[in-house]
């Protein structure tokens, strides 16, 4: 019986081992040609694609365009005393509002660069931001220095 047993066990065993081996080998799949026919499509596509958008060629008419004047910026100014200046010129701060109000009328943009010293107290800055909004001020830009040109001065 010990050796019936050993036999149909090995038997079996065998018979095992030999019916997973085409299983195994039929379920993995060869994803070489795979990769190979990607790379050439990717290669046909990179090199087709900027052809494929040329422009088209349109010989454009000239139309006789008055010149529009650039709008002049304004540009306001606060010195390290705290004294406000609207271009060159000093301002009170009760003044600045309808000043600046006035400068707005009939311009496109409504843009004010703001040059404020960098030692004025932040509440200072913000009372002069907030008149020029209501001034009806759309943006207001604020001027500063790269470090470089900081350092030549």
């Amino acid at each position: 019986m010990q050796a019936a047993g050993s036999e149909g066990g090995g038997a079996h065993a065998y018979r095992g081992l030999r019916s997973r081996r085409p299983v195994s080998t039929l379920g993995e799949i060869n994803v070489t040609p795979l990769v190979d026919v990607v790379l050439v499509l990717l290669l046909v596509f990179m090199v087709t694609a900027p052809m494929m958008s040329r422009g088209i060629d349109v010989s454009l008419p000239v139309a006789n365009q008055p010149q529009t004047e650039s709008e002049t910026r304004i540009i306001v100014s606060i010195n390290a005393q705290e004294r406000i200046f609207v271009e060159d010129r000093p301002i009170n701060l009760q003044l600045l509002e309808d000043t600046v109000r006035g400068m707005m009328e009939g311009r496109v943009h409504k843009v004010v660069y703001l040059r404020a010293d960098e030692t004025l107290r932040y509440g200072r800055v913000i009372a002069v931001v907030d008149k020029l909004k209501n001034a009806g001020v759309d943006q207001i830009g604020f001027a500063y220095s790269l470090p470089e040109e900081k350092a030549r001065r």
